[in-house]
């Protein structure tokens, strides 16, 4: 656990900056995506505000890792923390053979056969706001290296969701492979009703639940790898239940459930419609989906440079057309 302090206390923007980190989850072998991402995120927004960089990784950070990203990151707090084994690793109630025997037979699903990704999944689902680095700021912007920012962003996204009092915010999103959870619905609507909680408490379940007589599960989620969310949301005792109720169901091992699927089905149980907002003009790229501006007046202001004729947000494979719908329209359009 290493934090690089590179604030100048005469700088005015630590005056003005909110409580907020980017989160980063990355191996040592990562790095030279994430110089490109850094430097795309430099370029496009944080020269404005120096806003820290929390890394983690469930492998202690090399020499050279360190060195280089604290090279091209000028200023802010750099974190560099491992991740506890506790929450890389099965919990006592996984039967591993069973996992193993799981991994084997989904080889035909995006990362059917990887055991790293199933840690993954999980501790995005479960812990990341329990880690300590992450644990002392109120927002987070997830960032996966590789990734790229096509429009600049001339306003503080974090002080926008304050002053906004927005909870959880999205770029993209889609549905997901069937396959991966064929259980987990059942285990939510479980959840539900061992919590009583009804269709009519949960504002936003129509965002994840078709309107139909079975009220299934419509694969919609928000596309994690881009999230901008106050902490709150997840480190909370509700949260916690939620998650440790689907935990020792397995399904994260002895299916494939993603960290996605889970956020937003608890954004659909636990959070009112004002709580959300769409980022329409980040201009953000992760491969193979792009979001791009469609306002040409917002396209032009920010010097955006992706085609607008690829963003993915209202193609047939997008939820983002319904998730509006759901959320209303006093919360579409440009932010700024």
């Amino acid at each position: 656990m290493i934090t690089i302090n590179k604030t100048d206390p005469k700088d005015g923007y630590n005056l003005q900056r909110e409580n907020a980190t980017f989160m980063i989850l990355c191996r040592n072998e990562d790095v030279y995506d994430l110089l490109e991402t850094v430097q795309y995120l430099h370029d496009r927004y944080n020269h404005q505000y120096h806003y820290d960089f929390t890394f983690l990784n469930d492998e202690p950070f090399t020499k050279d890792f360190i060195y280089l990203l604290s090279s091209y990151i000028p200023k802010g707090n750099l974190n560099f923390g491992s991740i506890p084994k506790s929450h890389w690793s099965y919990p006592s109630f996984i039967d591993q053979q069973r996992a193993m025997q799981n991994r084997e037979n989904s080889g035909d699903m995006p990362y059917g056969d990887s055991e790293s990704y199933r840690h993954m999944c999980r501790f995005f689902a479960g812990f990341f706001y329990k880690h300590p680095f992450i644990r002392q700021y109120q927002y987070y912007w997830r960032i996966e290296p590789g990734i790229k920012f096509y429009c600049d962003v001339k306003y503080d996204v974090f002080k926008f969701m304050r002053e906004n009092s927005k909870k959880y915010s999205f770029v993209l999103s889609l549905f997901e492979y069937r396959d991966t959870l064929p259980s987990l619905w059942d285990y939510v609507k479980d959840y539900m009703k061992s919590q009583d909680i009804s269709n009519q408490d949960a504002q936003l379940i129509d965002l994840v639940q078709n309107n139909n007589q079975f009220e299934s599960y419509n694969l919609c989620h928000f596309w994690s790898n881009f999230e901008i969310a106050d902490l709150a949301m997840f480190d909370n005792d509700r949260y916690n239940d939620f998650f440790n109720f689907l935990d020792e169901k397995g399904g994260f091992f002895y299916e494939r459930w993603g960290d996605a699927p889970i956020h937003s089905i608890a954004v659909s149980l636990f959070l009112s419609k004002s709580d959300l907002h769409w980022f329409d003009d980040i201009g953000y790229y992760h491969s193979p989906y792009l979001q791009c501006p469609q306002d040409s007046a917002t396209y032009l202001q920010n010097r955006c440079t992706c085609n607008p004729d690829e963003d993915f947000s209202y193609s047939d494979l997008s939820c983002t057309s319904h998730f509006l719908d759901v959320i209303s329209s006093d919360n579409t359009g440009s932010s700024h």
